[in-house]
């Protein structure tokens, strides 16, 4: 593949010729480009070359720019395109059109080539971001669905218990970027299953003292295998993997751990995890109905979990029912 392969594609739209044309020059050096001089073709070229953003004129003829980026918006394949609007029109009126309308910034005419690349690289960078964002998603939920492999639980068991735990953090009082990282990082909370032994994890009958003893330490290998962070997912997904067997009464494992000494995200990810392991099917049981498991999380309240966190979660019940509905086993690709 070459290098211009590589760049990213523009598509720049305006019905003055004169217009595309500054465009191309102080662009095409960096960026492939495509060019369209009404609405209506800025659509078809956006649906067949997928750019990675739009340079687009307001006032145009037949459809105008705002209709246009409408279009775009409302399509599932172009609604990810960033759009900025490049045009004369530069009251505050206008340009809160122009983010009604779903553009991202605003570029007003005549056109300066310094902050036309600057504003194009920062949109380009945050492109790129959210792509890193879903990808990491991607690579956390397979990385707990190795684990499960290993396991007699199933790839959706990670998806469902990540999104009850977002669900009841943001209840809890955490913001939507708290509890998003919470998502991406609950899906490990059982990565440590990976060091125990088959003979063990997938042993049909009661453990013995030594095989308890050995199973217990999937809470420590997981820590392990996510490693020491300062700040952020990866730091929330070894307290998660390290903390959520701990119970409130202090008689969890790996730490013994009791009451607001376990950090929240291991309470928060316990009730989770539980909940779903109870009212989802196993070779070796049934699936319980969920009035059965939430009577357990009462009769656990204040032992093995957090009693202001169950509460707030049976409070989520319709909530968590959806989240049950949408990521039923019958699903096969992992969702975010």
């Amino acid at each position: 593949m070459t290098e211009q392969c590589h760049k990213p594609l523009i598509l720049a739209v305006d019905d003055e010729a004169s217009n595309l044309q500054l465009l191309r020059q102080i662009l095409q050096d960096n960026y492939r480009l495509l060019f369209a001089k009404d609405g209506a073709r800025a659509l078809e070229l956006a649906r067949q070359e997928r750019p990675d953003l739009v340079l687009m004129d307001v006032m145009m003829p037949g459809m105008s720019g705002h209709e246009a980026c409408r279009a775009l918006q409302a399509d599932p394949a172009t609604a990810g395109i960033p759009v900025i609007f490049v045009t004369a029109l530069s009251d505050t009126d206008d340009e809160l059109r122009g983010f009604e309308a779903g553009g991202v910034d605003y570029i007003t005419k005549p056109v300066s080539p310094p902050i036309v690349r600057a504003r194009v690289r920062t949109h380009l960078s945050l492109v790129r971001l959210d792509e890193l964002k879903e990808t990491r998603l991607q690579i956390v939920q397979r990385l707990g669905l190795a684990s499960e492999y290993k396991d007699n639980e199933t790839g959706m068991h990670v998806i469902r218990m990540s999104h009850y735990s977002r669900l009841l953090g943001i209840a809890n009082g955490m913001s939507e970027a708290e509890a998003d990282d919470l998502l991406h990082a609950a899906p490990m909370h059982d990565v440590g299953k990976i060091g125990i032994p088959d003979s063990i994890l997938q042993k049909p009958g009661p453990l013995d003292k030594d095989e308890w003893a050995v199973m217990q330490s999937h809470a420590r290998i997981g820590a392990e295998i996510i490693g020491e962070h300062a700040h952020g997912m990866l730091k929330l997904a070894r307290n998660i993997a390290l903390t959520h067997h701990e119970k409130w009464d202090g008689s969890g494992y790996p730490n013994g751990l009791a009451g607001a000494a376990i950090p929240v995200e291991g309470r928060i990810c316990a009730i989770a995890d539980v909940f779903d392991a109870l009212t989802s099917e196993r070779p070796y049981k049934k699936a319980w109905p969920v009035a059965d498991a939430v009577k357990l999380l009462e009769e656990q309240r204040g032992k093995h979990f957090d009693p202001a966190l169950v509460d707030l979660f049976i409070t989520l019940l319709p909530q968590v029912c959806e989240i049950k509905d949408k990521f039923a086993e019958t699903h096969t690709a992992l969702a975010a």
